[in-house]
């Protein structure tokens, strides 16, 4: 079976995930992609350069998988001719409507930020299917959609919403984990003290300042440990983290962005504890990456993140508001126990070889409605 990927925004872990089902899957599947910049334009401009550019190739899909960041009914309108009885598929790793804007935003100042919204809304009204990466992402977004509409003057289409929910369901995230498992060292070697570890993008709606002060906190308090900080930083990254940088020194192991899977798994794999404070996450890649290392999670109760654990652990790993760092604290005394946990098998059903033939198994039977 053919079926045509379409990412306009190619780029971190949309890339990943593009690549990682294109190389897993069984099928014939063939990327036709942008360049990962500018967001707002690629969600207006791409559907018109990537169907140009599509009704210029040869390759003749069985299913059209998208994702979020495609104005899809612009593109399906541009090459109807191309497409006629073939299934639209669109799969949700964000959408524009409940994802947290920076208040700093030129859009969110003008109130000009619904146009996004719609985009993704018209994309699920015209397809086939909608996949989202979690549960709770299917819900927040399905759950924001009438107040959304409401606010417009009149011919508010309401009835769209049930047509969208009955062709809507989860896919949660396909992941190379497994590349992890090359990585690890034969002989994992902690330090005596716990290492705790951020992997996440430095930016605000991973909620920084939180996770930052709650270590400050346990610090006052006499407690000592490593800390071990990844993920991308970008040119308006908040400023805690330079002074965080500064405030940590005696006890960082590591700090800032890793070139290669090869050093970002080394520091997994060396780390005990992530401690979690997110405002904003359809998924958790990161969590589930570390996850997978037995990095033991320290999670707040909301989010998609429940979804990652069994009801009979979630008291384990879960905290409640004003809980994370009397639960931070006794990890750290008691990481000599908490080394004998393990979390990888709670996410080890992310990994492509199964996600894949989760994803293969869908376009069979998958008609143009």
């Amino acid at each position: 079976m053919n079926v045509l990927l379409i990412e306009p925004y190619y780029a971190g872990s949309h890339r990943q995930w593009a690549d990682g089902y294109a190389a897993a899957s069984g099928h014939n599947v063939k990327l036709l992609t942008l360049s990962g910049a500018h967001w707002k334009w690629r969600m207006h401009g791409a559907a018109i350069t990537l169907s140009e550019r599509f009704k210029r190739s040869e390759f003749q899909p069985d299913v059209v998988l998208a994702t979020d960041m495609l104005d899809v009914a612009t593109f399906v309108a541009n090459c109807r001719e191309r497409l006629v009885n073939v299934p639209i598929v669109t799969y949700f790793h964000e959408n524009q409507l409940t994802y947290p804007w920076s208040e700093t935003d030129k859009d969110v100042k003008l109130n000009r930020d619904n146009h996004y919204a719609f985009i993704n809304y018209t994309s699920a009204l015209v397809s086939n299917r909608v996949f989202f990466n979690s549960k709770y992402h299917q819900e927040a977004f399905l759950g924001a959609l009438p107040g959304f509409l409401k606010q417009f003057p009149d011919n508010q289409n309401l009835e769209t919403l049930d047509q969208i929910r009955s062709k809507s369901e989860v896919i949660h995230l396909g992941m190379d984990l497994a590349r992890l498992d090359v990585l690890k060292p034969e002989d994992v070697k902690y330090e005596k003290r716990a290492t705790i570890l951020w992997n996440h993008r430095w930016e605000y709606d991973k909620n920084p300042e939180e996770f930052f002060s709650a270590l400050r906190e346990v610090k006052n308090r006499g407690w000592e440990f490593n800390l071990v900080v990844l993920g991308e930083s970008f040119r308006e990254s908040p400023a805690v983290f330079e002074e965080a940088k500064i405030e940590f020194d005696e006890g960082i192991l590591h700090w800032g962005y890793v070139d290669s899977i090869e050093e970002y798994a080394h520091w997994l794999w060396r780390s005990d504890i992530l401690p979690v404070t997110s405002n904003q996450d359809f998924f958790g890649g990161s969590v589930a990456e570390a996850m997978y290392c037995n990095v033991k999670p320290l999670i707040p109760d909301r989010l998609a993140y429940p979804e990652h654990f069994p009801d009979s652990v979630r008291s384990v790993f879960l905290y409640q508001e004003g809980e994370l760092v009397s639960k931070l604290q006794r990890w750290i005394k008691d990481v000599n126990v908490l080394r004998k946990q393990q979390t990888r098998s709670f996410v080890e059903k992310y990994d492509w070889a199964i996600i894949a033939k989760e994803m293969d198994e869908r376009w069979f039977g998958l008609k143009k409605s």
